[in-house]
């Protein structure tokens, strides 16, 4: 009996000694196990490296041929198209044109007036009665001057000598023409104090050289076309915005500012106050993070010289460090994403 118990007790003592030598010898793997360093995670730059450019259709919603929507607007497409995406750039009404057509998905970037999205977005003035458009900046552009021009023949000096005139307001609901709305509002006017007529700028410039129309709204980048057109047969004056009036407007409306219209733009020799707000550019929320954030490195990094030749207020205002001038909505996250790689603080408007 004691023999079978020293028997049972050694081979318990080398049972014992065998599970001690499996566990030292497992511990090893588990602490290597442990060392290994975590695979990072993939950045959204990471992400936009890897765009297919050519798979996506990238249509620039611009303006009317006749002002610098369209120039500009086309550039943005031929840079991108230069970048390896497909792309068309489209000719339009312009500001309220676009802002619907990017709301029903005509188009993924659009050339837009600050103050008529923040009416779209804020559902108040033009918009009032509408639901809350639901709209994503991506840049700034460059600020739109109010430009109301007439002719030294008809006599017009200030914007209170308009009472009975002929006025080409711009087409209904477009941003031209909400411009007009409030300057006539913030000088106690309003339509009925003159002949008006919903003709977009291009349209009322050309009935004032023969005539028929005395003054045009024409809210637009410095340099326009068809008021330098304009200057070759007639003699330009320009209608101030100033005094209280341009103090009432930018209170009001805080996405309006003083500008000025320089004497040398257009050979009046006269530099001239009036009102300017901001252009923006719309992107489409459905547009993945990664190909809006892919679309600014293309724009800035490799295409800004695409851009800037193709106006001299591409030029003078379209940049990296001017991007975020104006941010009166929310950002797109790619293009939020982008701006924060590259050091800027983005300051979107509360909800």
């Amino acid at each position: 009996m004691k023999k079978l118990l020293a028997i049972l007790l050694v081979l318990c003592m080398v049972l014992a000694a065998a599970a001690c030598g499996s566990k030292e010898a497992a511990a090893p793997a588990a602490d290597t196990k442990t060392d290994a360093a975590p695979a990072a995670a993939e950045t959204l730059k990471d992400k936009a490296a890897k765009v297919n450019r050519k798979d996506q259709f990238i249509t620039v919603l611009t303006g009317p041929t006749s002002g610098i929507y369209y120039p500009i607007g086309g550039a943005f497409a031929t840079a991108l198209q230069n970048y390896g995406y497909t792309t068309s750039a489209t000719a339009t009404g312009a500001t309220a044109e676009n802002i619907n057509a990017i709301l029903t998905n005509q188009g993924e970037l659009a050339v837009a007036m600050s103050d008529s999205v923040l009416q779209a977005t804020g559902a108040w003035g033009a918009y009032e009665g509408k639901e809350k458009a639901d709209l994503r900046f991506m840049m700034s552009l460059w600020p739109n001057y109010v430009q109301i021009v007439t002719t030294e023949d008809s006599g017009i000096k200030k914007f209170e000598d308009i009472k009975g005139h002929k006025v080409g307001v711009g087409a209904p609901n477009s941003g031209v023409e909400l411009n007009a709305r409030m300057i006539f509002e913030a000088y106690g006017m309003s339509y009925s104090d003159c002949q008006v007529d919903y003709l977009n700028y291009g349209e009322a410039i050309e009935q004032m050289k023969n005539g028929q129309c005395d003054v045009a709204f024409v809210t637009s980048g410095l340099g326009n076309a068809t008021i330098t057109e304009l200057g070759v047969t007639k003699k330009i004056v320009f209608i101030p915005v100033e005094g209280d009036a341009l103090k009432r407007l930018c209170e009001k409306y805080p996405c309006y500012f003083e500008g000025t219209i320089p004497g040398d733009t257009y050979g009046t020799g006269v530099d001239t106050t009036t009102a300017a707000v901001m252009n923006i550019l719309l992107v489409s929320k459905s547009l993945p993070d990664e190909v809006v954030y892919d679309m600014l490195v293309g724009i800035f990094d490799q295409e800004l010289a695409t851009i800037q030749g193709s106006h001299k207020t591409a030029k003078a205002n379209i940049s990296l460090e001017q991007a975020l001038r104006v941010v009166p909505i929310k950002v797109h996250p790619g293009a939020k994403a982008f701006y924060e790689d590259r050091g800027f603080t983005v300051n979107e408007p509360a909800s």
